[in-house]
Protein backbone atom coordinates (compact mmCIF):
# COMPACT_ATOMS: atom_id res chain seq x y z
CA UNK A 1 0.00 0.00 0.00
CA UNK A 2 1.50 3.24 -1.27
CA UNK A 3 4.95 1.86 -1.80
CA UNK A 4 8.05 3.80 -1.92
CA UNK A 5 11.49 2.74 -3.74
CA UNK A 6 10.15 0.41 -6.10
CA UNK A 7 11.95 0.12 -9.20
CA UNK A 8 9.78 -1.57 -11.78
CA UNK A 9 8.72 0.78 -14.40
CA UNK A 10 5.11 -0.98 -14.95
CA UNK A 11 3.93 -1.54 -11.87
CA UNK A 12 0.94 -4.11 -10.80
CA UNK A 13 -2.34 -2.23 -9.22
CA UNK A 14 -5.11 -4.15 -7.48
CA UNK A 15 -7.71 -3.17 -5.14
CA UNK A 16 -10.66 -4.70 -3.00
CA UNK A 17 -14.73 -3.66 -3.62
CA UNK A 18 -17.22 -3.50 -1.00
CA UNK A 19 -20.49 -4.24 -1.25
CA UNK A 20 -23.69 -4.67 1.00
CA UNK A 21 -25.41 -6.87 -1.66
CA UNK A 22 -24.54 -10.63 -2.32
CA UNK A 23 -22.90 -12.19 -5.61
CA UNK A 24 -21.42 -8.87 -6.53
CA UNK A 25 -18.54 -8.87 -8.68
CA UNK A 26 -16.86 -5.97 -10.99
CA UNK A 27 -17.82 -5.83 -14.83
CA UNK A 28 -15.96 -3.04 -15.48
CA UNK A 29 -13.19 -0.76 -14.41
CA UNK A 30 -11.45 2.78 -14.81
CA UNK A 31 -8.06 3.92 -14.06
CA UNK A 32 -6.91 7.99 -13.78
CA UNK A 33 -3.36 8.74 -12.36
CA UNK A 34 -1.61 12.40 -12.17
CA UNK A 35 1.43 13.97 -10.59
CA UNK A 36 -0.87 15.29 -7.85
CA UNK A 37 -4.07 14.20 -5.99
CA UNK A 38 -6.09 17.76 -7.00
CA UNK A 39 -5.01 16.70 -10.85
CA UNK A 40 -6.54 13.36 -10.70
CA UNK A 41 -9.81 14.88 -11.34
CA UNK A 42 -8.33 17.05 -14.53
CA UNK A 43 -8.15 15.69 -17.78
CA UNK A 44 -5.64 17.99 -18.98
CA UNK A 45 -3.43 17.40 -15.48
CA UNK A 46 -3.74 13.10 -15.65
CA UNK A 47 -0.93 11.28 -16.82
CA UNK A 48 -3.32 8.44 -17.81
CA UNK A 49 -6.94 7.42 -18.00
CA UNK A 50 -7.62 3.59 -18.73
CA UNK A 51 -10.87 4.61 -20.15
CA UNK A 52 -13.94 2.03 -19.19
CA UNK A 53 -12.25 -1.89 -19.06
CA UNK A 54 -14.33 -4.40 -19.45
CA UNK A 55 -12.95 -7.18 -17.18
CA UNK A 56 -13.66 -8.53 -13.72
CA UNK A 57 -9.92 -8.31 -12.87
CA UNK A 58 -8.74 -6.24 -9.93
CA UNK A 59 -5.55 -7.33 -9.17
CA UNK A 60 -2.09 -7.11 -10.80
CA UNK A 61 -3.54 -4.75 -13.42
CA UNK A 62 -0.56 -3.23 -15.03
CA UNK A 63 0.08 0.43 -15.22
CA UNK A 64 0.32 1.52 -18.53
CA UNK A 65 0.88 5.34 -18.38
CA UNK A 66 3.89 7.15 -19.30
CA UNK A 67 7.35 5.40 -17.64
CA UNK A 68 7.84 6.98 -14.67
CA UNK A 69 11.09 9.23 -13.81
CA UNK A 70 13.35 7.85 -10.57
CA UNK A 71 12.63 9.59 -7.27
CA UNK A 72 8.83 10.39 -9.23
CA UNK A 73 5.44 9.89 -7.38
CA UNK A 74 2.54 9.22 -9.38
CA UNK A 75 -1.09 8.98 -7.95
CA UNK A 76 -3.84 7.09 -9.38
CA UNK A 77 -7.40 6.12 -8.60
CA UNK A 78 -9.91 3.54 -9.68
CA UNK A 79 -13.50 3.41 -10.25
CA UNK A 80 -15.87 0.27 -10.77
CA UNK A 81 -19.35 -1.17 -12.36
CA UNK A 82 -20.77 -4.18 -11.03
CA UNK A 83 -22.97 -6.65 -12.06
CA UNK A 84 -26.00 -4.64 -9.86
CA UNK A 85 -25.04 -1.87 -12.43
CA UNK A 86 -24.05 0.37 -9.75
CA UNK A 87 -21.04 2.60 -10.36
CA UNK A 88 -18.70 2.94 -7.27
CA UNK A 89 -16.97 6.56 -6.42
CA UNK A 90 -13.59 7.16 -7.32
CA UNK A 91 -11.49 5.33 -4.30
CA UNK A 92 -9.00 7.68 -2.14
CA UNK A 93 -6.06 8.73 -4.19
CA UNK A 94 -2.97 5.85 -3.97
CA UNK A 95 0.33 6.43 -4.93
CA UNK A 96 3.47 4.79 -5.71
CA UNK A 97 6.44 6.17 -5.57
CA UNK A 98 10.03 5.12 -7.82
CA UNK A 99 13.55 4.79 -6.44
CA UNK A 100 16.62 4.60 -8.25
CA UNK A 101 15.98 3.31 -11.72
CA UNK A 102 19.78 2.68 -13.04
CA UNK A 103 23.19 2.97 -11.66
CA UNK A 104 23.84 6.21 -12.97
CA UNK A 105 21.03 7.39 -10.32
CA UNK A 106 23.41 6.86 -7.28
CA UNK A 107 26.16 10.04 -6.53
CA UNK A 108 26.97 7.78 -3.49
CA UNK A 109 29.90 6.18 -3.01
CA UNK A 110 30.91 2.72 -1.36
CA UNK A 111 32.82 3.19 1.83
CA UNK A 112 34.51 1.19 4.43
CA UNK A 113 36.53 1.84 7.38
CA UNK A 114 40.30 1.62 7.03
CA UNK A 115 41.26 -0.48 9.74
CA UNK A 116 43.21 -4.09 8.62
CA UNK A 117 40.70 -7.68 9.50
CA UNK A 118 41.57 -11.10 9.87
CA UNK A 119 39.24 -12.25 6.80
CA UNK A 120 39.61 -15.79 9.16
CA UNK A 121 37.22 -15.12 12.32
CA UNK A 122 34.43 -12.94 13.33
CA UNK A 123 35.66 -9.34 13.69
CA UNK A 124 33.77 -6.10 16.00
CA UNK A 125 30.98 -4.45 14.12
CA UNK A 126 32.02 -1.37 12.54
CA UNK A 127 30.38 2.29 13.45
CA UNK A 128 30.14 4.60 11.10
CA UNK A 129 28.63 8.24 11.32
CA UNK A 130 28.10 11.79 9.92
CA UNK A 131 27.11 15.27 10.76
CA UNK A 132 25.01 17.21 8.17
CA UNK A 133 23.18 20.43 8.39
CA UNK A 134 19.95 21.46 6.69
CA UNK A 135 19.48 25.40 5.87
CA UNK A 136 15.88 25.72 4.76
CA UNK A 137 12.57 24.15 5.31
CA UNK A 138 11.95 20.64 4.86
CA UNK A 139 9.51 19.47 2.51
CA UNK A 140 10.19 15.22 2.54
CA UNK A 141 13.09 12.96 2.27
CA UNK A 142 14.53 9.57 1.42
CA UNK A 143 17.07 7.57 2.58
CA UNK A 144 18.24 5.00 0.07
CA UNK A 145 20.62 2.52 1.89
CA UNK A 146 22.22 -0.85 1.18
CA UNK A 147 25.27 -2.68 2.34
CA UNK A 148 28.03 -5.38 1.75
CA UNK A 149 26.41 -7.46 5.08
CA UNK A 150 23.73 -6.21 7.47
CA UNK A 151 22.90 -2.76 8.71
CA UNK A 152 20.88 -1.08 11.04
CA UNK A 153 20.65 2.98 10.72
CA UNK A 154 19.87 5.60 12.94
CA UNK A 155 19.12 9.28 12.59
CA UNK A 156 19.68 11.72 15.25
CA UNK A 157 19.53 9.03 17.80
CA UNK A 158 16.40 7.31 16.51
CA UNK A 159 16.04 4.44 14.71
CA UNK A 160 15.42 4.36 11.19
CA UNK A 161 12.59 1.64 9.92
CA UNK A 162 11.10 -1.89 11.23
CA UNK A 163 12.98 -3.72 9.05
CA UNK A 164 15.57 -6.45 10.32
CA UNK A 165 18.60 -8.36 8.43
CA UNK A 166 18.46 -5.54 5.87
CA UNK A 167 19.30 -5.51 2.79
CA UNK A 168 18.34 -9.30 2.76
CA UNK A 169 19.90 -12.62 1.35
CA UNK A 170 20.36 -12.36 -2.32
CA UNK A 171 23.00 -13.97 -4.29
CA UNK A 172 24.96 -10.66 -3.85
CA UNK A 173 27.51 -11.31 -6.86
CA UNK A 174 24.61 -10.71 -9.09
CA UNK A 175 22.15 -8.84 -6.80
CA UNK A 176 21.77 -6.62 -3.91
CA UNK A 177 18.84 -5.04 -2.79
CA UNK A 178 18.56 -1.33 -1.25
CA UNK A 179 15.88 -0.20 1.13
CA UNK A 180 14.48 3.61 0.68
CA UNK A 181 12.33 5.38 3.98
CA UNK A 182 10.68 8.18 4.54
CA UNK A 183 12.94 10.24 6.99
CA UNK A 184 11.24 13.65 6.87
CA UNK A 185 9.65 13.19 10.58
CA UNK A 186 13.56 12.15 11.78
CA UNK A 187 15.21 15.38 10.62
CA UNK A 188 16.12 18.69 12.08
CA UNK A 189 15.84 22.14 10.38
CA UNK A 190 19.43 22.33 11.41
CA UNK A 191 21.97 19.67 12.45
CA UNK A 192 21.64 16.45 11.67
CA UNK A 193 23.51 13.25 12.70
CA UNK A 194 23.45 9.70 10.78
CA UNK A 195 24.82 6.85 12.08
CA UNK A 196 25.18 3.19 10.16
CA UNK A 197 26.48 -0.03 12.16
CA UNK A 198 27.57 -3.23 10.18
CA UNK A 199 27.11 -6.96 10.79
CA UNK A 200 28.67 -9.91 8.67
CA UNK A 201 25.52 -11.20 7.84
CA UNK A 202 25.41 -14.12 4.54
CA UNK A 203 27.61 -12.12 3.01
CA UNK A 204 30.44 -12.43 4.62
CA UNK A 205 29.74 -14.48 7.71
CA UNK A 206 29.52 -18.50 8.14
CA UNK A 207 27.13 -20.02 6.08
CA UNK A 208 26.10 -23.69 5.05
CA UNK A 209 27.14 -27.08 6.68
CA UNK A 210 30.92 -26.69 6.40
CA UNK A 211 32.42 -23.59 8.32
CA UNK A 212 33.02 -21.90 5.63
CA UNK A 213 33.48 -18.30 5.74
CA UNK A 214 33.43 -15.00 2.94
CA UNK A 215 31.20 -16.78 0.65
CA UNK A 216 30.84 -13.06 -1.48
CA UNK A 217 33.70 -10.86 -0.18
CA UNK A 218 35.70 -10.02 2.90
CA UNK A 219 34.93 -5.99 3.30
CA UNK A 220 31.84 -4.71 5.05
CA UNK A 221 30.72 -1.73 3.13
CA UNK A 222 27.95 0.91 3.12
CA UNK A 223 26.44 2.48 0.38
CA UNK A 224 23.82 5.67 1.48
CA UNK A 225 22.51 8.82 0.37
CA UNK A 226 20.12 11.06 1.55
CA UNK A 227 17.78 13.17 -0.99
CA UNK A 228 16.17 16.21 1.03
CA UNK A 229 13.48 18.54 -0.91
CA UNK A 230 12.79 22.00 0.68
CA UNK A 231 9.65 23.61 0.21
CA UNK A 232 10.83 25.72 -2.14
CA UNK A 233 11.33 22.98 -4.93
CA UNK A 234 15.10 22.87 -4.48
CA UNK A 235 16.95 19.81 -3.04
CA UNK A 236 20.42 18.56 -1.33
CA UNK A 237 21.61 15.32 -1.02
CA UNK A 238 23.97 13.94 1.92
CA UNK A 239 25.94 10.77 0.53
CA UNK A 240 28.22 8.32 1.75
CA UNK A 241 31.82 9.39 0.79
CA UNK A 242 35.79 9.54 2.54
CA UNK A 243 34.13 11.85 4.99
CA UNK A 244 32.52 9.60 7.07
CA UNK A 245 34.27 8.34 10.26
CA UNK A 246 34.48 5.02 11.56
CA UNK A 247 35.01 3.30 14.57
CA UNK A 248 34.49 -0.33 16.56
CA UNK A 249 32.06 -0.73 19.45
CA UNK A 250 30.25 -3.16 21.57
CA UNK A 251 29.37 -5.89 19.19
CA UNK A 252 32.67 -7.93 19.00
CA UNK A 253 31.34 -10.86 17.02
CA UNK A 254 28.35 -10.60 15.00
CA UNK A 255 27.76 -14.38 12.90
CA UNK A 256 24.25 -16.36 12.08
CA UNK A 257 25.09 -19.55 12.98
CA UNK A 258 27.24 -18.79 16.03
CA UNK A 259 25.10 -15.36 17.61
CA UNK A 260 26.47 -12.52 18.92
CA UNK A 261 29.02 -11.12 21.35
CA UNK A 262 28.18 -7.70 22.73
CA UNK A 263 30.34 -5.44 25.93
CA UNK A 264 28.18 -3.08 27.05
CA UNK A 265 31.67 -1.43 28.51
CA UNK A 266 32.46 -0.80 24.98
CA UNK A 267 28.86 1.17 24.08
CA UNK A 268 29.47 4.26 21.96
CA UNK A 269 26.57 6.52 23.57
CA UNK A 270 25.13 8.81 21.45
CA UNK A 271 26.94 8.09 18.43
CA UNK A 272 24.54 8.85 16.12
CA UNK A 273 23.29 11.96 17.62
CA UNK A 274 25.06 15.71 16.99
CA UNK A 275 27.70 16.35 19.06
CA UNK A 276 28.87 13.31 19.96
CA UNK A 277 32.80 13.42 20.33
CA UNK A 278 34.22 11.36 17.21
CA UNK A 279 37.69 13.13 17.35
CA UNK A 280 39.51 9.42 17.47
CA UNK A 281 37.26 7.87 15.16
CA UNK A 282 39.31 6.17 11.75
CA UNK A 283 38.60 7.22 8.74
CA UNK A 284 36.72 5.17 5.60
CA UNK A 285 37.45 4.68 2.20
CA UNK A 286 35.74 4.36 -1.16
CA UNK A 287 35.31 0.91 -2.85
CA UNK A 288 34.56 0.45 -6.15
CA UNK A 289 31.95 -1.92 -5.93
CA UNK A 290 29.03 -2.43 -9.04
CA UNK A 291 26.30 0.09 -8.74
CA UNK A 292 24.73 -1.96 -11.94
CA UNK A 293 23.69 -4.93 -9.20
CA UNK A 294 21.73 -2.53 -7.27
CA UNK A 295 17.84 -3.45 -6.82
CA UNK A 296 14.57 -2.60 -5.15
CA UNK A 297 13.65 -5.13 -2.82
CA UNK A 298 12.39 -8.10 -4.07
CA UNK A 299 10.05 -10.09 -1.37
CA UNK A 300 8.28 -9.01 1.75
CA UNK A 301 10.77 -7.32 4.77
CA UNK A 302 11.94 -9.90 7.84
CA UNK A 303 10.04 -7.53 10.77
CA UNK A 304 9.13 -8.58 14.39
CA UNK A 305 5.29 -9.90 14.10
CA UNK A 306 5.05 -11.56 17.90
CA UNK A 307 6.59 -11.09 21.28
CA UNK A 308 6.60 -13.87 23.76
CA UNK A 309 7.24 -14.44 27.17
CA UNK A 310 8.31 -17.58 28.87
CA UNK A 311 5.83 -20.20 30.11
CA UNK A 312 8.78 -21.70 32.76
CA UNK A 313 12.15 -21.12 34.28
CA UNK A 314 13.75 -23.88 36.04
CA UNK A 315 17.30 -23.46 38.29
CA UNK A 316 19.35 -25.96 36.65
CA UNK A 317 23.30 -26.80 37.99
CA UNK A 318 24.50 -25.36 35.12
CA UNK A 319 21.82 -22.63 34.21
CA UNK A 320 18.17 -21.18 33.69
CA UNK A 321 16.06 -23.56 31.94
CA UNK A 322 13.83 -21.15 30.32
CA UNK A 323 11.05 -22.62 28.18
CA UNK A 324 9.06 -20.21 25.68
CA UNK A 325 5.73 -23.02 24.96
CA UNK A 326 6.86 -23.39 21.47
CA UNK A 327 9.47 -23.82 18.25
CA UNK A 328 9.86 -20.49 16.89
CA UNK A 329 12.74 -18.39 14.84
CA UNK A 330 13.57 -15.31 16.98
CA UNK A 331 15.86 -14.06 19.60
CA UNK A 332 15.89 -13.17 23.23
CA UNK A 333 15.90 -10.00 24.57
CA UNK A 334 16.74 -9.75 28.54
CA UNK A 335 17.10 -7.52 31.61
CA UNK A 336 19.85 -8.07 34.10
CA UNK A 337 21.57 -6.29 36.79
CA UNK A 338 25.33 -7.37 38.60
CA UNK A 339 28.64 -6.36 38.24
CA UNK A 340 30.67 -4.83 35.85
CA UNK A 341 32.13 -7.54 33.47
CA UNK A 342 29.78 -10.56 34.55
CA UNK A 343 28.72 -12.59 31.70
CA UNK A 344 26.26 -13.76 30.75
CA UNK A 345 25.65 -16.69 27.91
CA UNK A 346 22.51 -17.48 26.17
CA UNK A 347 22.60 -21.40 24.57
CA UNK A 348 19.37 -22.33 22.47
CA UNK A 349 17.76 -25.28 21.43
CA UNK A 350 14.69 -27.13 19.67
CA UNK A 351 14.08 -30.15 21.77
CA UNK A 352 15.70 -31.82 24.90
CA UNK A 353 17.17 -34.98 25.22
CA UNK A 354 15.46 -37.89 27.08
CA UNK A 355 16.76 -37.09 30.25
CA UNK A 356 15.40 -33.40 30.24
CA UNK A 357 18.63 -31.59 29.28
CA UNK A 358 19.83 -29.14 26.30
CA UNK A 359 20.03 -30.85 22.97
CA UNK A 360 22.33 -29.72 20.83
CA UNK A 361 23.58 -32.38 18.43
CA UNK A 362 21.42 -30.74 15.44
CA UNK A 363 22.88 -27.53 15.80
CA UNK A 364 26.43 -29.02 13.92
CA UNK A 365 28.78 -27.00 13.80
CA UNK A 366 26.77 -23.90 14.71
CA UNK A 367 27.11 -22.00 18.35
CA UNK A 368 23.99 -20.62 18.56
CA UNK A 369 25.29 -18.49 21.49
CA UNK A 370 24.08 -14.69 22.43
CA UNK A 371 26.55 -13.31 24.66
CA UNK A 372 26.52 -10.00 26.89
CA UNK A 373 29.22 -8.57 29.18
CA UNK A 374 27.99 -6.46 31.47
CA UNK A 375 28.65 -3.21 32.18
CA UNK A 376 27.30 -2.63 36.05
CA UNK A 377 25.25 -0.05 37.62
CA UNK A 378 21.88 -0.81 37.57
CA UNK A 379 19.62 -2.83 34.95
CA UNK A 380 20.71 -3.33 31.46
CA UNK A 381 18.67 -4.75 28.57
CA UNK A 382 20.50 -6.83 26.05
CA UNK A 383 19.00 -8.10 22.58
CA UNK A 384 21.10 -9.46 19.36
CA UNK A 385 21.74 -7.14 16.46
CA UNK A 386 22.21 -9.49 13.54
CA UNK A 387 21.59 -12.68 14.15
CA UNK A 388 18.27 -15.17 15.29
CA UNK A 389 17.69 -18.30 16.74
CA UNK A 390 15.33 -21.38 16.05
CA UNK A 391 14.71 -22.56 19.36
CA UNK A 392 11.95 -23.13 22.29
CA UNK A 393 14.48 -23.74 24.96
Amino acid sequence: TNPIGIDNPVPRLSWIIESELDNTMQVSYEIRSALSPSDLSKKSGQLWNSGTVESSQSIHVKYQGPAPGSHQRIYWQVRVVDNHGKKSKWSDPAFFEMGKLKAGDWTARWITPTWEENPKKSEPSPYLRKEFALEKSLKQARLYISCQGLYQVELNGNRVGDQEFTPGWTSYDTRLQYQTYDITSLLARDQNAIGVVLGDGWFRGNLGWIDGRNNWGEKLAVIAEIVVEYTDGTTTTIVTDESWKASKGAILESDIYNGEVYDANRELKGWSKVGFDDSKWMGTVTMEISKDKLIAPEGPPVKIVNKLEPISNEKREEGWLVDMGQNMVGWIRIRASGQKGDVITLRHAEVLDKEGNMYYDNLRAAKCINTFLLKGGGEESFEPHFTFQGFRY
